[in-house]
């Protein structure tokens, strides 16, 4: 894996200089005014917050200084993403406070899953599911410019028009419906089976956001789930099948078969879609490597979370990051937060540290881990259909 990294760090800086250099291809960075984002917690800017009560302090602590929706000590990858197109971080669709949704809006919720959940969030998946999220987004396009026509206050807080054709679509989801499996304790080879309906839903939710003249979608695959806290501590898996560096590798061969799937799908959309610029975005490969050679990247104990309470990997389902608990008549913070969250990759068993978002952000920007390998402001470039390999 650390040769397969290194060999998408070098092809990717040769594809750029031969991106500036070639003058068949054209060197000025894209137009986004707009992000629109679909996702789980990996991307939700407070949607599961707004509807289902605030993740709790220490969530937040590194960089907005208070908890702020998200499921981290400070920014997500999708604030990375804003930040370098220099647009403002997303606010949450379902966040009526505060919001602003001038450059777009994030639809994205913590627990989402593509497969509408048959679970209540009680006991599983969040209930806004990726259909559910287009829903949202195909209701926001049309009542926003309603709203937006009547001036005012509304003019600032809704986006223009013609920001819908212009904007960066982001997807990072698929995690929730394989570890939903898991759940429902069904077999490896069960979640595989269930795997080809789930990327047709993916697909058609695509084609919905293109049907509304979308153009550039920007797509995650999921991540090494076999090397998070919350499935090694939740899950029995044979300690013959846990990898050098201490992963569990039957989840993370189902995430691998699931993303050689998404790819697939996403090759099929290409050519369903002629007019869109789809960039497949390798996250796998970097989480991985991130997490496999942590001390190499200025990280330690890359399978312990800094959030938590207790256990080998500091992770305790029924005391999550933030949890509180009445001590002689005194409420206190007994899952709390390690010293140096700048030293950690995981936060809190299942999402990962600012420290961690902010480095595998710098791993993508530049297209090393992306199909076609065109970097983020160049993501409203085609491929040539004709030489997809």
């Amino acid at each position: 894996m650390e040769i397969q990294f290194q060999r998408h760090v070098i092809f990717g800086a040769v594809i750029w200089a031969t991106t500036l250099l070639s003058p068949s291809t054209c060197s000025k960075p894209c137009y986004f005014p707009a992000i629109f984002n679909f996702g789980d917690s990996n991307s939700d800017t407070g949607g599961l917050s707004a509807a289902f009560g605030q993740a709790p302090y220490p969530n937040g602590e590194t960089y907005f200084r208070t908890p702020s929706g998200r499921y981290s000590d400070g920014r997500l990858i999708i604030d990375f993403i804003a930040e370098s197109l220099r647009l403002p971080h997303l606010s949450a669709f379902l966040d009526s406070v505060g919001s602003n949704f001038s450059h777009g809006a994030n639809f994205a919720t913590a627990g989402s899953t593509i497969r509408p959940p048959n679970m209540t969030i009680q006991y599983g998946p969040s209930p806004v599911s990726l259909d559910v999220q287009s829903v949202e987004f195909s209701d926001f396009h049309r009542r926003s410019q309603i709203y937006r026509k009547k001036g005012e206050i509304f003019e600032k807080m809704l986006p223009r028009e013609e920001f819908f054709s212009q904007a960066l679509y982001t997807f990072d989801i698929g995690q929730n419906d394989l570890t939903a499996g898991y759940k429902l304790n069904m077999t490896i080879e069960q979640i595989k089976a269930y795997v080809p309906d789930v990327l047709v839903q993916f697909s058609n939710v695509i084609k919905n956001v293109y049907n509304q003249g979308g153009r550039t979608f920007w797509i995650h695959n999921t991540g090494p789930v076999g090397c998070l806290p919350y499935i090694l501590d939740r899950f029995f898996v044979n300690p013959a099948e846990y990898n050098k560096y201490g992963c569990a590798s039957p989840f993370n061969d189902v995430a691998q078969f699931f993303n050689q799937r998404l790819k697939e799908a996403v090759v099929q959309l290409e050519k369903e879609l002629p007019m869109a610029a789809i960039t497949y975005v390798d996250i796998y490969s970097v989480k991985y490597t991130l997490i496999t050679r942590a001390k190499k990247y200025g990280f330690e104990k890359p399978l312990v979370a800094c959030c938590g309470h207790g256990g080998k990997y500091n992770y305790n389902l029924h005391e999550k990051c933030g949890a509180k608990k009445t001590i002689n008549g005194k409420e206190v913070v007994i899952a709390n937060s390690c010293n140096d969250p700048t030293t950690k990759i995981n936060w809190d068993g299942t999402h990962f540290t600012e420290a961690a978002n902010k480095w595998i952000f710098r791993q993508i920007v530049n297209g090393a881990f992306s199909d076609p390998p065109n970097p983020l402001d160049m993501a409203c470039q085609r491929r040539n259909i004709k030489n997809r390999v």
